[in-house]
This record gives C-alpha cells, structure tokens and sequence, in this order.
C-alpha cells in the first residue's frame, strides 16, 4: 500500500490561502459570534483569521472549515463539536481550549501550542510535529488509522517531537500514529492503543502504560525507565533487551509479552 503521511497538506494550504476571503478582526467576530445560534452559524469559513487574538471566545456555534488560523490566538477558547477539518493551524495558539469531540483531518498544525487543552473524545489526523500538548487530556481520543477508510493511502496523526508530558491519554487510540522522539514521561496511558505505532527515541519515563497495547510498534531506543507496565501488551516483541530501560520499570513481571 503506498503510504501518503501529508502530501495532501500542501494542497490544501494552497486551497485555503487561495480563497482570498475578507480580513476580519476581533470585534467583527465577536459580533458574528454574538447573532449565531445552532441553526444560524457564525460565517467564518474560509476567512482570513490570521495572527488575531481570539482568546476566550466561545465557537460552538460557528463555521470554521478551511479558515486560515495559522498563529492565531486561540487560548481558552470553546471549539467543542466543530468540524475544522481543511483549516489552516500551524503555530497556533490552543492552550487551555476546549476541543472535546473535535474533528481536525488533513490539517497542518506544526508547532502549535495545545498544553492543558481539552481534545476528549476528539478526533485528529493532523500533522503536530514539534507541537506542546503539555499535560493535554487526550482521554478517548481517536487520533488512530482507520483501516476500513483510506482512499488515498494510509494516513495518519503524526505526533513526532512533541511534548506529551504529563498528558491524560487514558483510553485513546493512536493506532498506527507516528511518535518519534515524544515526550510522554510522566503520562497516563493506560488502555491506551498504541499498536503499530512509531515510538523510535520516544521518553516513557515514569509513564502509567498499565493495560496499553504496543503490539508490533516500533520501540527502538525508547526509555521505559520507572514505568508502569502492569498489563501492558508488547506482541510481536522477540528481545525484551532491546528495549530500554526496561529493567528499571515497574510491574514488569505484570507485562505480556509473545
């Protein structure tokens, strides 16, 4: 199967920044905002909303799809439920957000800061390279490969370099996605899918794997150093000394391996 990661993003930055849409500021959106209800959104699809400081505001009940966000301040704002696939995100500005039940796909979001960020039950297949989830609460996340839908080749959430320390990923699923050199020391993943995933040089240092699922995921270099793996479900793993650290994690007695 040919594997497309983020061709498609390029493509569709150029589709966004070709829309030439109107500049708006913060006082005509929070106008936009203020008349829209659910059967009425807020028209912002396509605009150009670059750079603004839209911090605080509440989206719910707005139309994002394929705006140009790109370093926008979008911190403790509501953006729960939105369907903000297409948009345009790299170095933007999420922290502290509420992006609950969130659809983001095909989207560029290189950078960007969503540290303390609400992404439950949210769903992504975004490029985040380099991005701060920094204590973010992933649980019930579905960022994984959906292998019954993939008309253009495999795509998936790439998540290499970022910093998911201290975040909540207790049942999500990352299946597939890409990990290299994470950040997860100290996360919860426990019950988390992380099968067939790319961690090569990821930090799982005190990290809570407990029930997780690492069958057949690429754990080269990776440092299991005081983390708990009661449970934790390493099929397809030949040679336990190949992994990192593993002598000096937790509950290691408790983990499968076959």
């Amino acid at each position: 199967m040919k594997v497309y990661v983020y061709g498609l993003s390029v493509l569709i930055a150029l589709f966004c920044l070709s829309a030439s849409a109107a500049e708006l500021n913060r006082t005509t959106v929070e106008q936009r905002l203020a008349k829209a209800d659910k059967s009425h959104l807020a028209q912002l699809r396509r605009k150009d909303l670059t750079g603004l400081d839209l911090s605080g505001l509440d989206f719910k009940n707005a139309d994002l799809w394929g705006a140009d966000l790109r370093n926008a301040n979008l911190s403790n704002s509501d953006l729960s439920g939105l369907n903000l696939d297409l948009t345009v995100m790299s170095k933007i500005n999420l922290s502290g957000a509420n992006l609950s039940n969130t659809s983001i796909f095909g989207v560029h979001m290189g950078g960007a800061n969503l540290s303390n960020a609400n992404l439950t039950g949210s769903r992504f297949i975004a490029n985040l390279d380099r991005s701060n989830l920094n204590h973010a609460d992933l649980s019930q996340a579905n960022w994984g490969v959906d292998m019954k839908n993939q008309p253009m080749g495999l795509m998936r959430v790439s998540l290499n370099n970022v910093n998911l320390s201290g975040a909540n990923l207790t049942d999500a699923n990352l299946n597939r996605a890409l990990m290299r050199h994470a950040n997860l020391s100290g996360s919860l993943l426990k019950n988390t899918v992380l099968f067939g995933a790319d961690l090569s040089g990821a930090d799982l240092t005190n990290a809570d794997l407990s029930g997780a699922d690492l069958s057949e995921s690429k754990l080269e270099d990776v440092n299991f150093t005081g983390a708990n793996l009661a449970g934790t479900r390493f099929g397809g793993i030949k040679d336990k000394a190949t992994l990192k650290g593993l002598v000096s994690s937790k509950n290691l007695e408790a983990a499968i391996f076959d």
